[in-house]
């Protein structure tokens, strides 16, 4: 997996490509755990995101209670697949997808 961020003040945008699964959760959660203090605002692209697992809707359940406390969080350009994934797991309802 791939992970481009940019940083602008209390933004932080993130660009995920590949997988995010069991193997590469941890590395997506240390890179948040970095990043994540004092950001107001957070953008994940999901534009090249292929697969998501389990661990994966973990990490972006935990990161979302975590900005549900300090801002706000938007998952861009899903694709049908994950967004299947969202639908089936009930996220789509708890998620702000845009």
């Amino acid at each position: 997996m791939n992970i481009d961020k940019v940083v602008a003040e209390s933004k932080l945008e993130i660009k995920l490509e590949g997988r995010l699964d069991t193997n590469t959760s941890p590395i997506l959660e240390e890179e948040l755990k970095k990043d994540l203090h004092g950001v107001k605002e957070l953008i994940l692209d999901f534009k090249e995101l292929k697969y998501i697992s389990s661990a994966g809707l973990r990490l972006i359940l935990s990161t979302q209670k975590t900005m549900n406390k300090q801002g706000t969080m938007i998952i861009t350009n899903v694709n049908d697949f994950v967004m299947e994934v969202f639908e089936a797991t009930g996220f789509i309802d708890i998620l702000t997808i845009a």
